[in-house]
């Protein structure tokens, strides 16, 4: 986001800035979302390594793994899905500091 978080003004732009957000594709009857390869990616990684360590430490998060792993979905898809939702926390994060005035 830089000096200038204002320029992102919802979590779908700061997504699509980190490069997690999903990209849907069809072949034939099968449609389906893939992650973005675009982006920062230096913030992408950032956000992989958030989801790696939650998945070792965190129990909600393993929680969440094994009961998306029961619904059939593969562990790409998770991944994907756990990006989204750390990107989305980490916005709400910036954007509160970035919004609270100055001392």
């Amino acid at each position: 986001m830089g000096d200038n978080p204002e320029r992102l003004g919802t979590e779908r732009s700061f997504a699509a800035l980190c490069g997690v957000s999903p990209i849907e594709y069809s072949s034939g009857r099968q449609n389906s979302r893939r992650l973005n390869r675009g982006g920062d990616r230096q913030a992408n990684a950032a956000l992989h390594r958030i989801v790696f360590t939650r998945l070792r430490h965190d129990p909600r998060t393993q929680a969440y793994y094994e009961r998306r792993t029961q619904e059939g979905k593969t562990r790409r898809e998770i991944i994907r899905c756990l990006k989204r939702y750390a990107a989305r926390e980490v916005f709400n994060l910036v954007r509160t500091v970035s919004t609270d005035p100055p001392l």
